[in-house]
């Protein structure tokens, strides 16, 4: 009502009822301890770690968000779960099937709650900070020796003490000794047993190394190390080679093994479409003695390194390369050379259609085929000895092959030259096994030791009573005065037929 007496209404606020202002404190009442603990009563908030669980596990729609702290921890809360299933996808991307796991345990920022319902195909979190199964680290003994006093003193020699401790070393193992998991037990190990251990491991430590050397690095029994599979696939990719069928025959020099043939680079040349690929064993363990045939041999002699058996065994192989092609200009049966690499000597197959021609010690021949391929034996060896100029020194049944009627000799990687040191004892020793051989067959023209051997090689060495013993003198008598007379002139070969200035092969000539 004003001054003239007429009553007025007070309009209404279109936003609602009008909230009218507190009245305002003065500087006396605000800072009464009275007023200050009225308004702490009246702006209580609730717990921070409760509300925030009730809301996360809480399945109503009506919860209270109207305070902006309490919406505010809310987000933080639910940005950290997201980061923490991140990592946990980043975690399991990064170990993948590795044995090894590496954790992003201590980067997460909440723990996860044990009713969480995550997939089961995402990484367990295991927090081993406070494992309870986790094992005491073993009690230190100080620098004096010893712990304790009077009765309740404990050296650095306890059994206990000792035992523990050797159970911890026992973590130091290489990793392919599987100590098993002691988690949480008090484990004992005595000195005796530990010490058995350590030495056990060790020793299979250095034998892990050496046969992973050898399997690396030499060629073993119906095997190859690396370096020779690739010297094959190269073959193979070069086209000498079609294909390689595998393992024929094993010796205690060489593994052979049967492939089909390409053609050659130079001129394409072709290649036996079946051949053989002999590849020398680069281990010495079976025969141990090949330096005998070689060193002595004029033609490597300049080349020969006893300290390097991998180049030994390369001119080895060289060597029978060389040895085959003599016999092939004097039109011998024997395998053709196709192609040498290092040590692996590829040659024309003996055989048809994948199966190998028979050993001479394996056939079933009749009485005149077996006459038949004595008398070509005998012609063979004197044509290697005149012509070629070589003595097999490994001739016997075992490397003698029938393959279309005929004879065919193999294997003369270890074949010498008659001025060799012990090139007639060779001879010899190749004379009797094709004698007794052929005896044991029943042949009637075949000669014994000592007249086969006159009829190789041209002499007249004759001995009272066929005595073995006094033959080899003779024999080993010839070879010193050869040896003597090849050093005097210096000659590094001489003709086996006898001319002029010749050295003396009949026994009792002068020198």
């Amino acid at each position: 009502m004003d001054q003239t007496g007429i009553t007025t209404a007070t309009p209404k606020s279109p936003w609602g009822s009008v909230i009218v202002d507190a009245p305002a404190c003065s500087l006396t009442d605000v800072m009464s301890e009275q007023l200050a603990k009225q308004l702490d009563d009246e702006n209580e908030f609730p717990d921070l770690t409760e509300s925030v669980s009730d809301l996360l596990l809480s399945d109503e729609t009506g919860a209270d968000t109207t305070s902006d702290l309490m919406l505010a921890q809310m987000l933080q809360m639910q940005f950290d779960r997201e980061f923490d299933d991140q990592l946990r996808r980043e975690e399991k991307k990064f170990n993948g099937d590795s044995k090894v796991s590496i954790s992003f345990e201590n980067y997460r920022k909440v723990h996860p709650y044990e009713d969480s319902d995550s997939s089961e195909d995402e990484v367990d979190w295991q927090d081993t900070r406070h494992d309870p199964y986790r094992a005491d680290k073993p009690q230190t003994t100080p620098r004096k020796g010893f712990t304790g006093k009077g009765k309740n003193i404990t050296t650095k020699h306890d059994e206990v003490t000792c035992g523990r401790k050797n159970a911890a070393r026992m973590d130091n193992f290489a990793p392919e000794v599987l100590v098993g998991d002691g988690l949480g037990m008090d484990l004992k190990l005595p000195n005796q047993v530990f010490n058995s251990l350590k030495q056990h491991c060790y020793s299979e430590q250095r034998r892990s190394a050496r046969l992973h050397e050898k399997k690396e690095h030499s060629t073993a029994e119906q095997a190859v190390d690396p370096r020779t599979r690739l010297l094959m696939y190269k073959m193979v990719n070069a086209g000498v080679l079609e294909n390689i069928n595998g393992c024929i025959s094993t010796g205690k020099e060489s593994v052979v093994f049967h492939a089909d043939g390409g053609s050659l680079e130079e001129g394409e040349e072709p290649v036996p479409d079946e051949v053989v690929l002999k590849v020398f064993k680069t281990t010495l363990n079976d025969f141990k003695n090949r330096d005998r045939y070689i060193k002595d041999d004029y033609r490597f002699i300049d080349r020969f390194s006893k300290l390097n058996p991998r180049k030994v065994i390369r001119l080895w192989a060289e060597k029978e390369m060389h040895n085959l092609t003599r016999m092939k200009k004097a039109e011998i049966p024997c395998p053709q050379v196709v192609l040498l690499k290092k040590h692996i000597l590829v040659m024309s197959f003996i055989g048809k259609d994948h199966i190998p021609a028979p050993k001479l010690k394996d056939i079933k021949l009749s009485s005149d085929d077996m006459k038949r391929a004595y008398f070509q034996v005998l012609h063979m060896m004197q044509q290697m000895y005149q012509e070629c100029n070589l003595v097999h020194a490994d001739l016997s049944e075992y490397n003698m092959l029938w393959h279309e009627g005929k004879v065919w000799f193999i294997d003369v990687s270890q074949s010498v030259e008659p001025t060799h040191p012990h090139g007639l004892e060779f001879l010899f020793r190749d004379c009797r096994n094709v004698s007794t051989f052929f005896q044991k067959k029943g042949v009637s023209d075949a000669m014994n030791v000592y007249d086969l051997f006159n009829a190789v090689t041209g002499l007249n060495i004759s001995v009272a009573d066929e005595d073995e013993a006094e033959f080899i003198a003779e024999i080993v008598a010839l070879e010193k005065r050869n040896e003597d007379h090849v050093q005097r002139r210096g000659k590094k070969t001489f003709p086996v037929l006898s001319e002029e200035n010749d050295p003396p092969l009949k026994p009792g000539a002068a020198d």
